[in-house]
C-alpha cells in the first residue's frame, strides 16, 4: 500500500445508517420536501436540521412518500446515514428537542446499510379525514376536512370497491403528475364513520400526485348524493383527469403507515393518527 492509499483510507469515515418514524401537522408546511425561496417551511428541512445539531455533523434524509403542502403524517418513515453512534433513546430525545412542536420523532434504531426507505417500501398507507357537521370545527380545524354535507358512507364504500385491485389511475392523478406510469395496485379501500368523522383508508403498493385526495374527492361527491357509487368506476375507464370532478383539501389527509420486508426488522405500528384510538 503507498502513500497515498493510506492517506485515502484515513480519510473514510464509517457511516451508521438509521431508519426513524416522523409525526408531523403538515398545516404551517409547504409540504415534505426541502424547496428553495424566502418563507419556505418544509418538514424534511426541520428534520434535518435537528438531527444535524444532535450528530454535531450535517445529516441528510431520505423519506417514503413526500406530502403535499398541507398534509399532515403519523408514521413518515425516513432513513439517514451518520458518521457518529447515538442510543436509540438520544436520537429520539435529543432530536425532538430541537424540533418545532408540530412534528415529532416516534422511534429511532439502526438498520442494515441495504435499507432504504423509499425503494425498500412494499406498500403505503394513508387515510383522509372528513368531519361532516352542519357546523364546522373549532378543533383539528386544519386536522380535519369540514363539510356541511351528509355523506352515506353504504354509498361511499359501495364506490370504493370499483377502484380496488391494479387498474391505470390516470383520471385519479394530477394533470402535472411526473410518474411514468399511472397503472397502481389499491390493496384496500375502507370507509367508516365514528360520530361525525368519516375516515377514507387507502393501502397501495404506490401512490400518484393527488391519488388519494382526488379520490376522496369522488367518493364524497357519491357520499352526498351527487353521484352514484358507479361514477367511481367511469372516471376511472374514462382515463381522463377532467373527468374526475374536485380535488379535495389536503386538510385531514395523513400518511399513516409504511410496509416493508421483514428482514429489514422495522417496527410495526397501528395506523394513526392516535386521536383516532
Amino acid at each position: 500500500m503507498n502513500i497515498s492509499d493510506q492517506d485515502q483510507r484515513a480519510t473514510e469515515v464509517a457511516l451508521f445508517r438509521y431508519a426513524a418514524a416522523v409525526e408531523y401537522a403538515g398545516a404551517h408546511y409547504n409540504g415534505w420536501q426541502t424547496q428553495s425561496g424566502d418563507n419556505v417551511t418544509c418538514v424534511q428541512t426541520e428534520v434535518e436540521k435537528a438531527l444535524s445539531r444532535v450528530a454535531n455533523h450535517p445529516l441528510a434524509v431520505v423519506c417514503a412518500g413526500r406530502t403535499d403542502a398541507g398534509v399532515s403524517a403519523s408514521h413518515q418513515v425516513i432513513h439517514f446515514d451518520s458518521p457518529v453512534q447515538r442510543a436509540e433513546r438520544a436520537w429520539v430525545m435529543g432530536t425532538n428537542t430541537y424540533l418545532p412542536d408540530d412534528i415529532a420523532i416516534r422511534w429511532v434504531k439502526p438498520v442494515r446499510d441495504d435499507f432504504h426507505a423509499r425503494f425498500s417500501a412494499q406498500e403505503r398507507r394513508y387515510r383522509y379525514l372528513i368531519y361532516s357537521a352542519p357546523v364546522k370545527p373549532a378543533l383539528l380545524g386544519r386536522g380535519v376536512t369540514w363539510t356541511y354535507k351528509q355523506l352515506d358512507i353504504t354509498r361511499m364504500q359501495a364506490a370504493a370497491k370499483h377502484l380496488i385491485g391494479e387498474h391505470d389511475f390516470t383520471s385519479y392523478r394530477a394533470v402535472a403528475c411526473q410518474a411514468h406510469s399511472p397503472v397502481r395496485e389499491v390493496k384496500s379501500l375502507e370507509v367508516f364513520q365514528a360520530g361525525n368523522l368519516i375516515v377514507i383508508d387507502i393501502r397501495a403498493n404506490a401512490f400518484l400526485h393527488h391519488m388519494v385526495r382526488n379520490v376522496s374527492g369522488v367518493l364524497m361527491k357519491i357520499g352526498a348524493g351527487e353521484a352514484e357509487p358507479g361514477w367511481a368506476k367511469e372516471v376511472l375507464e374514462a382515463r381522463d383527469r377532467r373527468q374526475g370532478g374536485v380535488t379535495a383539501p389536503p386538510w385531514g389527509l395523513y400518511f399513516v403507515d409504511v410496509g416493508y420486508p421483514q428482514e429489514f426488522d422495522i417496527p410495526e405500528t397501528q395506523p394513526g393518527p392516535y386521536f383516532l384510538g
